[in-house]
Formats: C-alpha cells, structure tokens, sequence
C-alpha cells in the first residue's frame, strides 16, 4: 500500500541519518584523540597510524550484530604540515616527518558507517594557547578559514546555491587579504562516494575553465555535503609536493589484470575497502602493495590521491565538515572544533551582509556530548597498538 512505502522510506531515512550521525560522532571522537597526539616531537606517520587504528577499534563498536555491514575508515588519517595541503599519510618505508613547535598542522580523516561517511578536517598551530595565541599571516588564514567554513554552514540550506557560497566565502578571504585555493571543490556525498555527483559541487575561487564549466545548483532536502576549506596567505595555486602517493580509491573502470600480485592487491582493495579511499600502509606486506598498484593506477582501475602543497610555499589552513540538509534547515555532523582564543587577526570582517549571516545561530553537530573518558580510553588503546604495529 501507498501507507506502506510511505513508512519503509521514513524508516530508511531516519536509518540513513543515523549512521551518518554515528559515523560523524565518531570522527569528532577520534579527531580529538589525534589533535592530542600532534605535539612537538611526534612522528607523522606514528599520528596517521593511531587515526586509523582508532576509527577500526571505534566503528568496530557498532552495529555488531550486523555481520554483513561494512564500516571503518573514509578516508584515511592524513596529516599536513604547513605548506602541505592534503592527501600526506606516509608509508613505514617513508623518511620520517616530525612535528615541531609552532608548525600549522591540518588533520583529515573520515569515518563511514555502511557506506554513509562522516569526513572532517581540522587546523592547529602546535604550542597555541590563550596566553600565547597565534598572529600574523598564519592567525589570517586560519580565522578566515574558520568563518568560511561557518558562513557556508549558514547557506547549505534547501533552495540556496551553490554561487551564494563562493561569493561569501571570496567577501571572507578579501577581508582577512587571504585566498582559498583555487579550484578547490566541496561535493555532494552519497552512499560510498565520497566524492558525489559532479553537478552537485561548490567550487571556491574557481579557475577561468571552472567558471565555465561549474553549473549553478540548488541545495535540496535529504542530500548531504562535505564542505571542505582550504585558505592560503599566497596567491591561492597549487602544485604537486615532492612525496610519495599513498592514498587511492576504486574508479568504475574495469580490466583483466595480467599479474597474479595486481589480481590478489586489487581483490584485497575491493574487499577491505569498498570503494572508500585508503592508504597503502594498511597493507601488511608494502613492497609486496606497491608491485601490484603500478598496475592497477596505470589501466585506472584505481584513482590516485596525489600529495599537494601551496605554490608559493606559504602555510595553508583547512576546516571540513560533512553536513545533512534537513527540511527545517541542516545538521552538521562533526566539525566544529575551533577555539577562537588560539588566534588573534588583525583583520576582520566588515561586509554587514556576511555580519548578519554568521551571526545567525547554526544547527551545532548531531548527537550528544561524549564523556571524555571515553574518548581517552578508546585513544589509549589505539595508541598502544599503533606504537606496536611501527
């Protein structure tokens, strides 16, 4: 009956929006863990090893009973230093990145529940503190950053478009004599795709062929995006960073491998990894994963995630955060994490229109506070078997 599909859609839907919200929880809990690990003298990949191990201890704690559920990880635990902008999580066979006082850290990382995905970034300055807060041109790219992300928070909305937040956000950056990186784009999201549908796409600071090419669209009920932000003090381009590779995902291209180690690498992605993005240090055997990459990326049947940095070397700021459009508005899911008192601008927003809008109260992120405790033990753990495992 007409009732019956009527109550199965609702059922599905207050489902969906649960694992999302679930997936989003958790990536806020192990953010927090990772934010705590980044201090001066810690090794970036040890940081990227303990993410991941804890989104599998934290995911591991859900939906037990269903055996056929996949969940895990998005997408993996990258860490950025400075004038890196994205996709850096090294191999144990890399040179060793440390972190040092006063170095600009971005952490990524994604959490998916049954394929519905909770993806988050975040930026610290390591040894920032109320009494000792960051300034300059890293405190503007960072506080721009952060309203940016805020004001596209406010306009993700049923009927807005995507045009209304790539104005606002250019407005934001002017003020604070900063730029988002050109051609940068946030998605739409669906159920393992973390990379949506391609005319559903918020380009920030579009190129001169992105201008053409980017078609305006509406935000609508029931989708849901990861909006993604990343602000430079330099002139807004990038290029590809001297560092290895590490993170692929699954195209829709098919082809018959020829080598026996490609068919038993790419049998293991499919079934380890869905067509989420993942990191080749999750491989036990990392000589053994790189010889059947090579064969797999060069007949496409995986999609490389290479590692970028700013052009002109200058630090790069990011905030990301996956968000529901609902009928009476939106929820963010995870996100949310800026500490105003840890970054002082001389700059500031002066447009009466941006004033109003991020003066506007916004949906906090889903789901109940987590005790502390909680996420102190769970990090504990992961970092205990990270350390084993290097």
């Amino acid at each position: 009956s007409p009732y019956e599909r009527l109550r199965k859609a609702v059922v599905s839907t207050q489902s969906t929006g649960t694992k999302y919200k679930t997936a989003g929880e958790i990536s806020n809990l192990v953010l927090k863990a990772v934010i705590n690990e980044v201090v001066p003298g810690a090794n970036v990949i040890d940081i990227c090893s303990f993410g991941d191990k804890m989104i599998l201890d934290e995911t591991a704690k859900h939906y037990k009973k269903d055996k056929q559920l996949k969940k895990g990880i998005a997408f993996p635990t990258c860490i950025c230093v400075n004038e890196i902008v994205c996709h850096f999580s090294p191999l144990r066979s890399d040179a060793n990145v440390v972190i040092k006082e006063g170095d600009l850290v971005k952490i990524e990382l994604g959490v998916h529940i049954d394929g519905y995905a909770g993806v988050v970034g975040h930026t610290i300055v390591v040894g920032s503190s109320a009494e000792n807060p960051v300034t300059g041109p890293i405190a503007d790219a960072v506080v721009a950053a952060h309203n940016c992300a805020e004001a596209a928070l406010r306009l993700i909305k049923a009927g807005n478009t995507n045009q209304q937040i790539t104005d606002t956000i250019q407005k934001i950056t002017d003020a604070f004599n900063t730029k988002t990186l050109e051609g940068m784009l946030s998605y739409e999201i669906k159920r393992y795709q973390t990379e949506g549908a391609t005319d559903k796409q918020i380009v920030l600071n579009p190129s001169e062929a992105q201008k053409k090419e980017i078609k305006s669209m509406e935000f609508a009920v029931h989708e849901v995006y990861a909006m993604d932000v990343f602000v430079t003090t330099g002139g807004g381009k990038m290029k590809e960073a001297d560092a290895s590779t590490t993170v692929h995902k699954r195209s829709d291209e098919t082809y018959l491998l020829k080598m026996k180690a490609s068919r038993a690498f790419f049998s293991e992605v499919c079934n380890r990894f869905t067509m989420m993005p993942f990191t080749l240090r999750a491989f036990e055997d990392e000589k053994k994963a790189k010889m059947g990459l090579k064969e797999c990326v060069t007949h496409e049947l995986l999609h490389p995630y290479p590692v970028q940095q700013d052009a002109d070397g200058k630090e790069v700021a990011q905030f990301k955060y996956t968000v529901l459009v609902v009928p009476n508005g939106n929820i963010r899911i995870n996100g949310g994490l800026f500490d105003p008192s840890l970054f002082k601008s001389e700059h500031k927003i002066e447009d009466k229109e941006v004033l109003a809008l991020l003066a506007q109260s916004a949906n906090r992120k889903a789901g109940g506070k987590k005790k502390k405790k909680k996420a102190k033990s769970a990090a504990e753990e992961a970092k205990s078997e990270a350390a084993a495992t290097n």
